[in-house]
């Protein structure tokens, strides 16, 4: 089966992960496929093929005759969709892509349009799978899975192909930061690995973000407004202005590249309380603390003015910039490259714009940096994949693991 088909099939699942649940994985539908995947690769020939309790799929191919000495590989990718989108009965299409719009849903007039995407206009003459308009297509990062089984698939085929050992891991709950809780570093087995998740195809990637949520929660009294002169303590207008010093032009819709940013990405409350929910991001270490400081400086200004206690606010870092971790590995992104060159594929070296299960796998001892899977768009209705990005990185994959 090639890789499309394979995509296409397992898109088919229901995989979204959720925000805020105790169990691993976050949603028990992730098993589903998982369950799925360990049966194929089992059926493919590689060892020790299972899903753990967690939902986590583990399988290894091993080294062909010669190559036994040489350190085992990982190739990684997840299973979630995003909670931002419904990933639920996905209808892909494959559309000749001419240069026009595309209309992914006539009725509610959703239209993937180069207008909006410029980054269309690349993949003029080439076929792409859309969605209806109504889900997420799922190429983050189902499309990293299917690149993985078959190019595991076709090194089964070729093994007059020199390589060493290779394990592979299929994550839950990525989508919701917690897809390296419960990886087993040891158990998997591999010296280095890569991740295989999200970007454009040729992308590769070992610097991302230093990351850390922030928690508001602001106390307000609630008095009847007719008496409310020299009482009241408006909680949504103490957000509205602790909101407002943060810096207008340091936020995910004005910043690129390697400049951080706050972003405000929930608030919820009335008079008497609310919540705010911020994530601050920086690729460099001190301006990162730097981020975090203020935050907490802003909120000591709001209590001076306010009153002590009238905000709290709870830091908590997420993951840290990968870069450090896998600097001393750098063969890693020089064997990428080789490996996409080889097969005509162009290198692009760009950070990540946020983080992966590789940021925090290279910090638990398993250097990890990301390569793109060729999607575009994720998260959304408008997301789609070119096809020959799904064939292209399987080449890919296969150049990468082939011993010299």
């Amino acid at each position: 089966m090639n890789a499309l088909n394979r995509f296409l099939k397992y898109v088919s699942f229901d995989t979204q992960s959720a925000e805020g649940q105790e169990q691993m994985p976050s949603t028990d539908k992730q098993k589903v496929l998982g369950a799925a995947l360990a049966e194929e690769l089992g059926a493919l020939g590689l060892h020790n093929a299972h899903m753990d309790e967690f939902g986590y799929v583990y399988a290894w191919l091993p080294a062909t005759a010669g190559c036994e000495g040489v350190p085992c590989v990982g190739l990684i990718a997840h299973m979630d969709t995003s909670p931002e989108a419904s990933g639920a009965d996905v209808k892909p299409r494959i559309v000749h892509y001419d240069g026009s719009d595309v209309v992914l849903n006539m009725e509610q007039n959703i239209v993937l349009s180069p207008a909006k995407f410029p980054t269309l206009n690349r993949y003029v003459g080439q076929d792409l799978v859309v969605t209806d308009g109504t889900t997420l297509l799922g190429a983050d990062d189902k499309a990293g899975i299917a690149e993985i089984v078959t190019a595991v698939e076709y090194l089964t085929q070729h093994p007059e192909i020199p390589h060493g050992r290779i394990a592979v891991c299929f994550t839950p709950d990525e989508e919701v930061g917690r897809g390296a809780d419960k990886f087993d570093v040891a158990g998997f087995g591999a010296a280095v690995a890569y991740t295989v998740d999200g970007g454009a195809l040729g992308q590769l990637e070992y610097e991302n973000f230093n990351a850390a949520s922030a928690k508001i929660t602001i106390h307000g009294v609630n008095i009847h407004p007719g008496e409310a002169k020299n009482k009241m303590k408006n909680a949504v207008l103490i957000a509205n202005e602790l909101i407002s010093l943060l810096p207008a032009d340091e936020t995910p819709g004005t910043t690129e590249g390697y400049e951080g940013f706050y972003h405000v990405n929930s608030i919820e409350g009335n008079v008497t309380c609310v919540d705010i929910g911020c994530i601050i991001r920086e690729h460099d270490k001190e301006l990162f603390l730097a981020r975090k400081q203020r935050m907490t400086d802003l909120v000591g200004q709001m209590n001076a003015k306010y009153g002590a206690g009238t905000v709290e606010l709870t830091l908590k870092d997420q993951y840290y910039n990968m870069r450090e971790m896998v600097e001393p590995h750098m063969y890693l992104i020089h064997r990428a490259r080789a490996a996409m060159t080889a097969v005509g594929v162009e290198p692009a070296v760009v950070p990540v714009r946020g983080g992966t299960d590789g940021a925090r796998l290279s910090y638990m001892g398993l250097p990890c940096p990301n390569l793109g899977t060729g999607g575009i768009n994720f998260h959304g209705v408008h997301e789609y994949i070119p096809v020959n990005a799904l064939e292209k990185m399987t080449d890919v994959l296969v150049n990468l693991v082939k011993s010299e």
